[in-house]
């Protein structure tokens, strides 16, 4: 939360990354099943929700794509609220999007959890992480984890999750590439029965408990990258342009396609930045940290 008085509210959501994603199969109700890991960034959106005294919705983006109509995310989230808690008032919803669209960073899935937070505290409404993540499954898989955030063990179609010890602080250099991923597309393209290898997620959670930040990045690993990087090279150029300046690690998130590289040392993540938006093989970068373990939590956004 940034800041609130009795009428008003604001609140930042953050984006997040896959540390590792694994897609065990697909289901005959066609989702697919996953196991991963997740993390929060300290890159975010803002959201600001103002009580108005007539009932309704009102969604205002700073994004011409971005519509603040019922395919918003975000006023799903608030109808949802608003179905369950018949109110008198209704609520404005003004969005600040910073998180690049389409990217695999959970951009709406996080703004409709920041809904949950936000709306649950201006309107005092009594629910608790376990209810708000009940309903947020509705709206998407990744709402559930965006609502609590932090570091955690993502499994089932990614709503039953295991919070883990916080992942070992490092710096996060964030890349998006111009082009948007169909995430709808990379999964039906996945094969997940004919993979020749599965990431080891239980790898990753003993390195994340020991807090051993060389050997949680040696299983950083992402199977939906056999599909997207086959589609869009430019996500394994700039893999191993991180690499090359010092990650210790680098990863496609998501479903991509932005790519994400893991450094020990903050003046060599930043020295990697200024180099990467020279070289041009992104439009969008950033230098993160780890955001707190819940969705508002204090750290600051950099770039």
């Amino acid at each position: 939360m940034i800041s609130n008085n009795e009428d008003t509210l604001t609140r930042k959501a953050y984006a997040k990354i896959n540390l590792a994603l694994d897609v065990i199969r697909r289901r005959e109700d066609g989702y697919h099943e996953v196991r991963m890991i997740m993390q929060t960034v300290d890159l975010y959106d803002v959201l600001t929700f103002i009580k108005s005294r007539s009932p309704g919705i009102t969604v205002v983006t700073d994004k011409e794509g971005l519509p603040g109509d019922e395919s918003n995310l975000v006023y799903k989230a608030a109808k949802l609220i608003m179905e369950k808690y018949p109110l008198r008032q209704g609520v404005r919803i003004e969005l600040k999007k910073r998180i690049p669209m389409a990217a695999g960073m959970a951009g709406g899935s996080t703004d409709a959890a920041a809904v949950f937070h936000g709306m649950n505290e201006l309107f005092q409404l009594g629910m608790t992480e376990s209810e708000m993540c009940t309903m947020g499954v509705k709206i998407g898989a990744d709402v559930p984890y965006c609502i609590q955030g932090g570091t955690a063990l993502s499994e089932g179609i990614g709503e039953v999750l295991t919070q883990l010890d916080d992942a070992p602080f490092c710096h996060v250099l964030l890349a998006k590439p111009d082009i948007d991923v169909s995430t709808k597309y990379v999964y039906e393209n996945l094969r997940a029965d004919r993979l020749a290898r599965h990431p080891d997620i239980d790898g990753m959670r003993t390195a994340i408990e020991e807090g051993d930040l060389h050997k949680m990045a040696g299983y950083m690993e992402n199977v939906l990258e056999t599909v997207t990087i086959k589609e869009y090279p430019v996500i394994e150029e700039i893999k191993g342009f991180m690499k090359r300046k010092g990650a210790l690690n680098a990863l496609m998130s998501g479903s991509g396609p932005t790519v994400f590289g893991i450094f020990e040392k903050e003046e060599e993540a930043r020295k990697a930045y200024e180099e990467l938006k020279e070289a041009k093989l992104a439009g969008q970068v950033y230098v993160a940290g780890w955001a707190g373990g819940k969705a508002d939590s204090e750290a600051g956004g950099r770039d």
